[in-house]
This record gives structure tokens, sequence and C-alpha cells, in this order.
């Protein structure tokens, strides 16, 4: 390419933001390449360096390295997750093995292990701050997890396993968009209609718009469309129709199944980890984890699964019996379930969905999280119009702190689209450091609401609402990061704590002060009635056994296929129906996440064997809001400033729990799960005690 290529340029913009208006396909496989290069040459010096280690040599250089490639490779895999092309997922399909070849070259580098090593020997005597110890000791830590030190035949091994899994979690992501991308439901007549209320019907006018169905009706795989569709829908038929293409994706038995990858994948990782001395991946990913053992996991995963199921199995007998009473002559199916558990909401607490979404509108909302980030931390958001970023509906603002200092630009990206994977997550295009002077944060939420008709507010169910806050709360953590050293800024900490400060958000939503202040009627601005408000906290623990069955249910089935010591040809759907059999999985209810796009633990090595982690950190926010509500005060000054000291700001400057005994005061009590979910007053409380030893 004759023309410089901007992504390996200066970006001098407004914020140093990246140009994407500037940005082509064609930029990134000579992008990547450049990248690559510069950073295969700054590794190299730092291993061949006749000086003797010393952490600014060692530690210090290969926190320097391989900028241009942290700059390349954000801007191409964001993009790749929120609005990827045929282009891009062609170079994605390249550039993943190739990334996995590069990270092996680096933890398998012998003179560089030895180097760390001989530093993580001397680390107490070296003179190092307490961030610097601690950033040497997770390189050791990352090093030896990696392979450091292993035999060449074992290190190869490794390397070619790690390529394996990056070119299989790649396609598998991919198919699973394939799969979502493909499916449409496009509710022809008006009878198609029936039961859907008026903000529902107007999403589905505008899913077809999107879709090239102008003047039509449909319903896409995206949660945002689909789950609404389910709960609403009077027509079984077509409940059962839409239900069973979400639940099928990624085990089509064409070009997009899954299922031989995950096979594989499980393989592989059982094989990484007996090379790498331990029992099963299982062992081998949470010893690095809060957790610690599978047992730990195991153990808060059963104690609450049997709770669940119980309240579960009484939430599908009162279904049962609505549709007796309707006249109905079948079993409650997992199509059904969201319906009728609509129409049971309606009838325990005089509250329906359609009630409350008029007041729940997305712009709100995000003022909201606003308002509550800006009590708790004293920050605010200042919305930018000047920063070109990659899809118009994108929106971008400048973070400022109390003292007036700009701390982060935040990218918020809220719509679904063909383009965009499904799910909601927090990403960066930029990390925090102070390593060689201050660089501030670029943070992003991607989320999937469905779109309104043009002109027409979105308007968000209670859970879509919480997903804001959830996502918001990772954006925080990445946002208000104050460390110097890249490899523990932000949310780069132990995956059973990651989830701690986006769920503790969560809590702010639900206090009936952000309600009243935010939850206001799209078309009078009135405030949400204060009785409706009432009723709908009073529900909030309203279907919660089928809501943890169906998460816990796939938490299991992940820690079973990965604690699978020799797993050989493993057939996962069969594995899956063994083991939520042997669980007594309830017929009614679908594991949230089925293997075949179970893309957490898939898509990638993110959540495998970690899933649990979502749980396992509830214990943790919900102990933690409890802080909060003893004070009397949900927005305590002193409470927020130890919180922001020792979570939000942290990264992984500290080992998770002395943060958490640094914010709260001392551990955590697990009972505090149980009295969130509503699950304290069922048989065998008293056993989750015992997950935290």
């Amino acid at each position: 390419m004759s023309e410089p290529n901007p992504l390996l340029e200066p970006w001098t913009g407004p914020f140093e933001a990246p140009p994407f208006h500037r940005f082509a396909a064609e930029h990134f496989r000579p992008g990547f390449e450049a990248a690559l290069a510069e950073q295969r040459a700054e590794i190299a010096a730092i291993a061949a360096n006749p000086e003797p280690p010393t952490f600014e040599n060692t530690i210090g250089a290969l926190e320097r390295s391989g900028h241009a490639l942290d700059r390349v490779a954000s801007v191409f895999f964001n993009l790749a997750g929120s609005h990827t092309n045929d282009e891009l997922q062609a170079i994605e399909r390249e550039i993943a093995p190739a990334l996995s070849r590069h990270r092996s070259e680096i933890y398998l580098n012998d003179a560089l292990f030895r180097r760390v090593e001989a530093l993580e020997a001397r680390r107490e005597k070296l003179g190092l701050d307490a961030e610097q110890a601690r950033v040497l000791e997770r390189y050791y830590i990352a090093f030896k997890r990696q392979g450091g030190g292993l035999p060449a035949g074992a290190k190869a091994r490794l390397a070619g396993i790690g390529e394996r899994l990056a070119t299989l979690g790649t396609a598998f992501g991919q198919n699973v968009l394939a799969d979502e991308k493909d499916y449409l439901l496009v509710l022809q007549a008006p009878e198609d209609l029936a039961g859907l209320p008026p903000s529902l019907v107007a999403a589905a006018a505008q899913t077809a718009a999107d879709r090239g169905l102008p003047g039509k009706h449909a319903v896409s795989l995206a949660r945002s469309s689909i789950e609404p569709f389910l709960q609403f829908s009077a027509r079984r038929d077509l409940r059962e129709k839409a239900f069973r293409a979400w639940a099928l994706r990624g085990e089509t038995g064409g070009a997009t199944d899954n299922r031989l990858i995950a096979a594989e994948m499980v393989q592989l990782r059982a094989e990484r980890a007996k090379l790498l001395g331990y029992e099963t991946f299982a062992h081998f990913r949470l010893a690095d984890r809060m957790a610690k053992t599978p047992d730990a996991a195991l153990g808060l995963l059963h104690s609450v699964w049997e709770r669940a199921r119980a309240r579960a199995l009484n939430e599908q007998e009162a279904l049962q019996a609505l549709v007796a009473e309707e006249g109905g002559n079948f079993q409650v199916a997992p199509w059904d379930w969201r319906y009728y558990a609509e129409k049971r909401r309606k009838a325990l607490f005089d509250l329906d969905e359609g009630e409350t979404k008029p007041y729940l509108q997305l712009d709100k909302l995000i003022e909201a999280a606003f308002y509550t980030a800006n009590r708790l931390f004293g920050l605010s958001f200042v919305e930018r119009k000047d920063i070109p970023l990659y899809h118009a509906e994108a929106r971008s603002w400048t973070v400022v702190g109390p003292d007036g200092k700009e701390v982060a630009l935040f990218i918020g990206d809220y719509f679904a689209r063909s383009s965009k994977r499904s799910g909601a997550w927090m990403s960066s295009f930029r990390d925090q450091r102070r390593l060689d002077g201050e660089v501030l944060p670029i943070i992003v939420n991607v989320l999937n609401f469905a779109k309104a008709g043009e002109n027409d507010p979105c308007l968000l169910s209670f859970d879509d609402a919480h997903t804001l806050f959830h996502e918001f709360g990772h954006a925080l953590h990445g946002m208000l990061s104050n460390v110097t050293y890249p490899f523990i800024s932000g949310t780069s900490v132990a995956q059973d704590f990651v989830e701690f400060p986006s769920q503790l958000y969560e809590h702010w939503l639900e206090q009936p002060e952000i309600l009243r202040r935010f939850a206001v009627h799209h078309e009078s601005g009135e405030p949400m009635p204060e009785a409706l408000l009432q009723r709908l906290l009073s529900a909030r623990q309203f279907n919660q056994g089928f809501a943890t069955v169906e998460f816990t249910a796939s938490a299991l089935v992940d820690l079973g296929l990965h604690l699978e010591p020799e797993p050989g040809a493993i057939d996962v759907l069969a594995f899956e129906k063994k083991e939520l059999e042997r669980l007594g999985m309830p017929d009614a209810i679908v594991m949230r996440h089925r293997t075949p796009h179970f893309q957490h633990i898939f898509s990638g090595d993110g959540y495998s064997s970690g899933y649990y982690s979502y749980l396992w950190s509830e214990i943790l926010d919900a102990d933690g809001f409890e802080a909060f509500e003893e004070s009397g005060d949900i927005f305590d000054p002193a409470i927020a400033k130890r919180l922001h000291e020792y979570v939000y700001s942290a990264g992984y400057s500290r080992d998770p729990e002395t943060a958490y005994k640094g914010f709260r005061g001392r551990a955590p009590s697990p009972e505090a799960l149980l009295r969130k979910r509503g699950l304290a007053d069922a048989p065998g409380a008293d056993r989750v005690k015992a997950t935290r030893s």
C-alpha cells in the first residue's frame, strides 16, 4: 500500500480517538503485519539484553512493547464484534491464529522467561513499590500458565494448541452470528401480532424495515427482539417456531454447525491443562481465580441449584394451572414459559411489562446511569459530536472527574443490527495507564436493544435496563482505572471478580430515588406512578426460580465439560443432555446458553470453566450493596470512596479478596446472595457458607 496507513499514524483528533472515518478493511492486514513485526523486534531486544535483568529493562520494557499492535487490535476486534462484514470476518479468520502464534512466541521465549523468573525469585529484594511488585508477580504467573520453563516439545505443542483454539473460537462466533443474521420470523398477517403491545409492534416494524422489508413486521434472534415476542405473543405456534430457531443456533447441521468445533475445543483444552500439570482444564483455569478449585465453584452452584430447581418446579405448576384455566390441553413448554409467566406476574402483582415500558426510555436510563456515577464518584458526562465513530448510531461522551479534569472517553452503541454479534459487552479502544505519561481510556458499551420506529423513543424492559446498568458498571471499571502499568489496568482482574463492579452497579437501578427521577412517561413526561413503581419493585424476585435454573444449568454444563480429564471425541450435545438429566432439569426450561451457541465459553477462552463467575460475583455484589443500605444512604460518600479506591480504580493492583475487604471492611457474607434472589428460606441455605473457604 503506497499511501500511509491510518492505523499506524499518530491519532491527533479529539481525545486522540481512533479516526474511524479513515479506516478501511484493506488497512488491517498491513497494519497487523507492521505492528507484529515491531513487537517481535522489541521482544527480541528485551530477551537478548546482555545486562542483568532489572524490573525496568525487562518488565518495564515488556509493558512498553506492542503499542502499535494494541492500537490495531483494539480497533479491529471491536469492529469484528460490533460492526463486521465479510471482509473483516475473512481477516479475523486469518489474524486470530497469527496473534495466538505471536503470543506463544513471547510467553514461550526461554530467554525472556528466565529474566522474568530471575526477577520473581528476588522480588522482595528489588526495592519495588506495591504496584511494581504486583505487576512482576502477575507476569511470572502469566508466563508459567502459558508454559514458560517447560521442555521444548511441550512448548511447541502448547503453541499449536493455542493457534488451533484461536481458529476454532473465531469460527464458532462467526457461525453463531451467521445463524442469527440468516433468521427472520416475518409476521405476515394482522393476527400474527396478537398479544403484542404497541411498543413491540413498532419495534417489529423497525426490525423488518432494517432487514429490507418496509411495511412488514418481523422478529429477529436478537435477545431484545425474541424474548419480548415470547413474552407477549398469543400465537403459540409462532412462539414455538421462534424459540426453536433461537435454541438451535449453532446446531443446524450445515456449514455453521458448531458441535464438532466445541468438541475439539474441549479436547484441546484438556490436553493443554495436562501439559501444564493440571488434572483437568477446569482445575487449570480456576487455580488463578478467586474460587481456586472446581469443588469450590461446584459447591456454590449445587447449593443454589437445589433451591432454584425447587422454586422453578413450583413456578411451573402455577403456569400449568394457568394453561388449564384457559382450557389449554398441553404441558408447559419452553416457548410457553415467558408468556404464562407474564400473565402470572400480572395476576400476582397487577403488573405487566406493557405498563412499565412506556416509562423506561433508553435516553433517560442512560441519564440515570450517568447520574448515579455522578453521585457516587463525582463524574459528569458531556456528549461529543466532533468525534467520528464507527457507526452512525454510536454516541460518545467525555467523562470529567470531580476536579474538572478529563477522565475518559465513553462510547455507547445501543441498537441491534445484523453486523453486530448478539449479547452485551464492555470493551476498550484504549486502556488507562500512567507509564511514560498519563494515557486516558476510551471505553465502549455495546448492547443489542431493538430499535423503535422512526422518531419514536426506544423503550426498554426492566431486564434491558438492568443490562444497561450492568455494562455501564463494567465501563466505570475501565474508565476509573488509576494504575501505572497496563498489564493490571481496568478490568484485567480475576474472572470471578470482574463481574462484581458491574453487578453491584445494577442495584442502583432498583432504588426508588433513581426510578422516581428517571422513569418518566415517554409522551407525558410524568413520573411513573408511585403505586406502579412499588409494584415493579415488589416483583423483583418474581420468576427467580426460572432465571436461576437457566443460568446455573449453563454454568454446571460448562464446568462439567471442562472437568473431563480425557474427553476424547466427546459428543457435546449428548454430554449436555446427560448432565441436565442428572441435575433434574425441568422440562419446560432450557439452558440460557446451549452448548452449540455458548459464546461465553467457546468464542475464545474468556469464560471457559468460568461462567459460574457471575454467581460467584453475585455474593460480592449482594453483600457489597448491603453496606450502602446499612448506612441509610445509597450514595454514602465514605463507602463510595472506599469502593472507588479498592475496586473501580484499582485494576488488578490487589488480590481480589484483599480488595473486597478493603472496601467492605470484612469478607463477604454468602447469605446476601440468597436474600437477593429470594432463596434464603429454601432448604439447605446454610450450606452456601462452605463455598467461600
